[in-house]
């Protein structure tokens, strides 16, 4: 290098994009950040990663970067002469990867300065996410293996505190080796081959240099993973495809350090600096930590399948929203499967439709009303009602590619596990289904009541009494109630109450044959049937009665089948502010214990239990996605706001 460029560093600045970043005697040249970006060229928006080189002088780590990064240009000064051209720490950023690129100047370790080149060796490696070293032999010396170990050694020592402070402030769940920069070892050689040619072992060549590090004491245990580069150069030019495809391989990965806006690089630097101006001195330095936490990844995994968040800690505080490699995985137990609108997406519109029972249009009595003719419906803001469950008569089908994009996201927090419209969509589907079935079950009550009394009656043996006869119960003269159902003793025939007729035995000399029937406590406790008069029946005209028996007991049967099933639909439906039903033994109210007979109902504000009379209320709760009336406590309902 010319006497020129060593005096006046912009010189050659001029001639490449390359920048003195520290000079020879430990300067910072670069006065504030603004400068810092304006040497750069990149924007302080755009993160960033660091990449450090080191090597011995005259073997090529200028020429390599320019290689490697810039397409051959001389962004970093090389020279023909074995004198190095590299004094100090010089900069370049390379847009194309998005990196930061520091030239470190020859033989590092091996100087009689020593405190000096260590300073040096540290700010350059606690900045670096990548170090490469640079080597051009026909065999790995130990002065690099020296030379790399004394770095790790270095590392560890005057950083291991600040690191587990980090670590512990962080909660990075990863161990303290693995927050080191990565090591890339490049090797060039002319006639002998490089180390694993033959091997069909995957990482062989990275298991002798681990065993050549551990075989001279120089264990490089600072650095997070190891990676072998070789090539073999007969004929010149060197191929540095290999190199570049690992280094970009090593850019993506962010299972421990991300990229960071690169004031926070120049943030570092400057603490570096303060911190190593003078003598290090032989014991460790306990001083506020220099490591920007933004250097690391983010330690939030994805609830439902833990991906981990590739962007930087602290991102949110600028806006940037977790994201993770992949898409998610969908998992069940979390809402993170969402439809979007497919017209509104192609037109650059982002409208996250979700299922409903009533249309934003229809009232809610005519929403049901269509609902239970054509099921569910999907309905977009801007284009309107795009899907009903059941538009074909021929069954349902699921929504298809044309009318929605089926999405799954990740669920960074408990927090945001699902959009207030989209985590009660399947609870608002089975309000308005029970709102239904309530409904029609009130006003159906009567006839199918009489409906019933009067095919038992067609069907019923001749000394049963009939149905219209019996008002009150024949044991204890209770009247019987609407919708209260009246029981035949098999003995005597007379019309009972559960309580009165919960009691089995045979009644031969009724035809019911060996098998126990219901009886009421009084015919049980004589033991026979009623009365010494009562005739022989051969059970012939109890036949239709049998049948009838037979098909209302495997209707009971899928009743109670169907009971678990619906109440998994509505454990997976419930939203989850809602407080689970088995942590809810009394009403939040007024404080009384529920019994197997009263109903629990959740306010759709606050998701507290409560009992009929402590609810009572309706009222639209918006920002749980609740837009038409729904039930509330009685103290939400007084609320002018939602919760």
């Amino acid at each position: 290098m010319s006497a020129l460029l060593l005096s006046d560093p912009s010189a050659l600045q001029e001639e490449g994009s390359s920048f003195l970043l520290v000079d020879e005697e430990e300067n910072l040249q670069v006065q504030d950040v603004s400068a810092f970006l304006s040497k750069l060229g990149c924007d302080h928006k755009r993160p960033v990663k660091v990449l450090c080189i080191f090597g011995n002088t005259g073997d090529g780590k200028s020429h390599t970067l320019n290689e490697t990064f810039f397409g051959g240009a001389e962004v970093f000064r090389t020279s023909p002469s074995q004198v190095s051209c590299t004094m100090g720490v010089w900069a370049a950023y390379d847009p194309a990867l998005s990196l930061v690129i520091l030239d470190t100047e020859g033989l590092l370790g091996a100087s009689d300065k020593q405190n000096h080149r260590m300073r040096l060796l540290l700010k350059v490696l606690a900045v670096s996410d990548l170090v490469v070293y640079r080597t051009r032999a026909e065999r790995l010396h130990n002065d690099m293996f020296q030379f790399l170990g004394n770095a790790s050694k270095a590392y560890l020592r005057f950083f291991t505190p600040e690191l587990k402070a980090l670590s512990s402030r962080c909660g990075l769940e990863v161990t303290l080796s693995s927050l080191g920069p990565a090591l890339i070892v490049f090797h060039e050689t002319s006639r002998t081959d490089i180390l694993g040619h033959g091997s069909k072992t995957p990482g062989q060549a990275e298991k002798e240099l681990q065993k050549r590090f551990h075989d001279l004491g120089t264990p490089a245990e600072a650095f997070s993973s190891l990676c072998y580069v070789g090539v073999k150069s007969v004929v010149p030019p060197t191929d540095f495809s290999p190199l570049q495809e690992v280094v970009k391989k090593q850019v993506m990965d962010t299972s421990t350090r991300s990229s960071r806006p690169p004031a926070h690089v120049f943030s570092a630097l400057q603490r570096l600096s303060e911190r190593f101006s003078d003598d290090i001195p032989e014991g460790q330095i306990h001083v506020t930590s220099f490591f920007p936490d933004e250097y690391f990844t983010c330690s939030l995994h994805c609830l439902s399948c833990r991906s981990r968040c590739k962007n930087r800690m602290n991102h949110l505080k600028d806006g940037v929203p977790h994201q993770a490699d992949g898409l998610c995985q969908y998992a069940h137990e979390y809402s993170n499967k969402v439809l979007i609108c497919r017209r509104c997406y192609e037109e650059g519109r982002e409208v996250v439709v979700v299922p409903q029972t009533v249309a934003a249009s229809d009232n809610q009595w005519l929403g049901l009303a269509k609902f239970a003719w054509s099921g569910y419906i999907l309905e977009c803001r801007v284009c309107g009602i795009i899907y009903r469950s059941r538009q074909y008569w021929y069954g349902n089908r699921d929504p298809d590619g044309s009318l929605v994009r089926q999405e799954v996201r990740h669920i960074w927090c408990e927090e945001d596990a699902c959009s207030a419209e989209q985590h009660n969509a399947a609870q608002r589907v089975l309000d308005g289904v029970n709102l239904v079935i309530q409904s029609v079950t009130d006003y159906s009550a009567g006839p199918k009541n009489m409906v019933t009394a009067w095919l038992t009656d067609r069907v019923a043996p001749a000394y049963w009494r009939p149905n219209a006869e019996i008002t009150v119960c024949h044991g204890c003269r209770r009247p019987f109630e609407l919708a209260e159902r009246k029981h035949h003793c098999r003995a005597c025939g007379e019309g009972f109450c559960h309580d009165c007729s919960n009691r089995t035995m045979p009644v031969p000399k009724r035809g019911w044959g060996e098998t126990p029937v219901r009886v009421c406590n009084t015919c049980h406790r004589a033991g026979s049937a009623r009365g010494p008069s009562v005739s022989e029946d051969d059970g012939n005209s109890l036949l239709p009665r049998r049948v009838t028996e037979i098909a209302q007991s495997s209707l009971d049967k899928a009743s109670s089948i169907m009971e678990y099933p619906l109440g998994f639909v509505k454990d997976a439906a419930r939203p989850n502010y809602w407080v689970s039903d088995h942590d809810i033994v009394s009403c939040h109210g007024c404080k009384k214990p529920f019994s197997p007979k009263m109903s629990k109902h959740h306010c759709r504000a606050c998701g507290q239990g409560f009992c009929d009379l402590c609810s009572r209320g309706r009222r639209p709760v918006p920002s749980h996605g609740w837009h038409h009336p729904v039930r509330v406590c009685d103290a939400c309902s007084r609320k002018k706001e939602d919760l």
